[in-house]
């Protein structure tokens, strides 16, 4: 059975058509208009405070975090576990490194 196509229907259909295609492209169009943003430079790591043996492991997996992080957290651990560590420095600048510091002193805090 063949339909038949009214001037009217015909144009409600194309502008649905046309409404469905600019939704895609808006969208794919916003995904590529993010603005590229340039790595963070490292810095030179300021010399420690605290005694210059590296610390002992931390008893948990760190692969997959920032080197920034590993190294608060294993000082974190060892001030937790009776060894003062913390570079001042270090820790009022980098984000990274507060965090892995506060999460290894939580960590190995003794109880």
């Amino acid at each position: 059975m063949r339909r038949i196509v009214r001037a009217g229907e015909f144009r409600v259909e194309r502008a649905a058509n046309a409404c469905a295609i600019a939704a895609v492209v808006a969208a794919l169009a916003g995904c590529a208009a993010q603005p590229a943003v340039a790595p963070a430079t490292p810095t030179a790591p300021s010399a420690p405070s605290a005694p210059t043996a590296p610390a002992p492991p931390p008893p948990v997996n760190l692969q997959g975090f920032p080197p920034a992080y590993q190294a608060g957290f294993g000082d974190g651990c060892s001030t937790g576990r009776g060894t003062e560590r913390k570079d001042g420095d270090r820790f009022g600048r980098d984000g990274n490194y507060r965090v892995g510091w506060q999460d290894g002193l939580a960590q190995c805090k003794r109880k």
